[in-house]
């Protein structure tokens, strides 16, 4: 099967490409508006950059409707972010917290989600979250427009917050301990707890 990205529609392209790289974590924003009010959503097009100097990425796509998502928006207002990682008890919070609420709706507070303020950064950060990220803006690049263009955030990480309870013997995370989810496509997620090794090349 061939597939010709340069002729297909905006969702046929995205329905493929999210069915087809797999397994994708997922950032679990939370951000704060210029007003106070608070917003937290999952993206799943998320991953590390680089640690010199240590940063992160997530992509924020528009709504179907070209409208920009409350989370680019806040960012934007305010240049700070928390990314929360999602373990599997907080599964359908998350999962919840995907919903299109009005503007200055917090999610924290219609799904349930425990919250708790950050060190260095003004949005809070989900409280039951095995690691979360306090974030500085380091840029938004703008890709595409309208319907399903991106806008793909970088963050300066300033501070992780990392359980304890997470942790192997040897003082780094244990996946297993973690119990982190993933996205497939559709509906689908995958857990972090079947694991195997690969000794690297010498």
């Amino acid at each position: 099967m061939l597939l010709d990205f340069t002729t297909l529609p905006a969702r046929e392209a995205y329905a493929w490409l999210i069915g087809t790289i797999t397994p994708r974590p997922i950032a679990w924003v939370s951000t704060i508006a210029a007003d106070g009010k608070t917003n937290l959503a999952p993206f799943s097009f998320f991953n590390g950059v680089t640690a010199r100097p240590p940063t992160l990425m997530f992509s924020v796509a528009n709504h179907h409707d070209g409208r920009r998502k409350d989370t680019i928006r806040n960012i934007e207002a305010v240049p700070e972010f928390v990314v929360n990682l999602v373990p599997f008890p907080l599964a359908e919070q998350m999962s919840a917290s995907s919903a299109s609420l009005p503007h200055g709706e917090s999610e924290f507070e219609k799904c349930g989600i425990a919250s708790v303020p950050s060190e260095r950064v003004r949005p809070l950060r989900v409280a039951a979250a095995p690691v979360a990220f306090e974030c500085a803006l380091d840029r938004v690049v703008t890709i595409g427009d309208g319907p399903l263009a991106a806008n793909v955030v970088f963050g300066r990480i300033l501070l992780a917050h990392v359980s304890d309870a997470t942790l192997g013997s040897d003082g780094r995370p244990d996946p297993a301990k973690l119990d982190l989810i993933a996205r497939l496509g559709g509906d689908s997620y995958t857990r972090t707890r079947e694991i195997f090794s690969i000794p690297r090349p010498g």
